[in-house]
């Protein structure tokens, strides 16, 4: 009899852990993990890798012309090249980037939005957001020329002789706004853009992020909007974006985030009350975007909502084309 009750007995406690461990199973696979700034970093800083093109000349041949994918001619003088103050021979490796649609800003983090004068920021309509960095053996040079950009128009619907240049500031978080170049003379080597027919020229001072631009104009009044993203989400390891209907190269970013609230904000003012646009929510999930693209019609003081059940997850060409895509 105690053999007999013996038995059940180690039956029952095997009964139970293993029930046990089955529910820890279960509930293990219920844990959601969310993406570490660093993991939506890297995607982003990828997405970059893959738009840069890479170039070699020789310093020793003075001004030179490189033709880009998209048709851009880059003129450089390799005699104003220098490395520490010293002047710059033999092979020189210069990498290029453009940037000329939404889907590649995003991926990219390279928003359209310009500092005003009173440090708030709003949307810029672009012409083109351009990188560009000249090395030897792996240092990087510095020019005491100006750099030469001839940029076809008909990639951003055609020469608009408001366009101006500005140059690209990246502040801690690595997130990127633009400056107004304010160099004078814009048909000579000061710098600045002009328009020549079907084509923009502009003349870039230094190295780095540079951008031909203007300013959104848009009479109608202006109001602040919040977006609220699904949980686990914040301004580490997403962002939120703000497409325009109708404006093909112009992308807004909502760049300030209330920790407290859970609520991303465009907190300047400077959003039309009335705008037809599309809210586009992106992170990163097994090294693929994870993104939300939503329809919206701006209203005063507005509060957009996206869902986890409206995520989807994509390639990054996938998510490009998807909001190239975009009215």
């Amino acid at each position: 009899m105690k053999s007999i009750k013996h038995i059940l007995g180690t039956l029952i406690l095997a009964t139970t852990l293993f029930t046990s461990c089955n529910d820890n199973d279960d509930n293990d696979a219920d844990i959601k993990i969310y993406p570490t700034a660093e993991e939506f970093a890297n995607l982003q800083e990828e997405a970059l890798e893959n738009k840069i093109q890479n170039f070699q000349f020789n310093a020793d041949d003075g001004w030179i012309t490189l033709t880009t994918n998209n048709g851009v001619d880059i003129g450089i003088n390799g005699s104003c090249l220098t490395l520490n103050g010293n002047a710059v021979t033999g092979t020189v490796d210069l990498e290029f980037v453009e940037l000329f649609d939404k889907g590649s800003m995003i991926t990219t983090n390279k928003p359209t939005m310009g500092i005003l004068p009173n440090g708030d920021k709003a949307l810029l309509i672009s012409g083109g957001e351009f990188f560009i960095e000249a090395t030897q053996n792996g240092e990087a040079l510095e020019t005491s020329c100006s750099l030469q950009l001839g940029i076809p128009a008909a990639l951003t619907g055609g020469p608009d002789n408001d366009m101006i240049l500005w140059n690209g500031i990246i502040d801690d978080e690595g997130n990127l706004a633009w400056e107004e170049d304010k160099r004078d003379d814009p048909q000579g080597d000061g710098g600045g853009v002009f328009t020549e027919g079907n084509q923009y020229y502009a003349f870039i001072g230094d190295f780095g992020w540079s951008n031909v631009d203007r300013f959104y104009n848009d009479p109608r009044p202006k109001t602040t909007i919040l977006v609220d993203v699904p949980e686990g989400y914040d301004n580490t390891n997403c962002s939120i974006f703000l497409s325009y209907d109708g404006e093909d190269t112009g992308l807004a970013n909502l760049d300030t985030y209330d920790p407290v609230g859970k609520l991303f904000s465009e907190h300047y003012g400077q959003i039309p009350i009335g705008l037809e646009c599309h809210v586009i929510f992106v992170s990163e999930e097994g090294n693929d975007w994870k993104y939300a693209i939503q329809a919206a019609t701006i209203v005063e003081d507005g509060v957009i909502t996206i869902t986890e059940s409206e995520t989807s997850i994509a390639t990054q060409a996938q998510l490009e084309a998807a909001i190239n895509a975009l009215p």
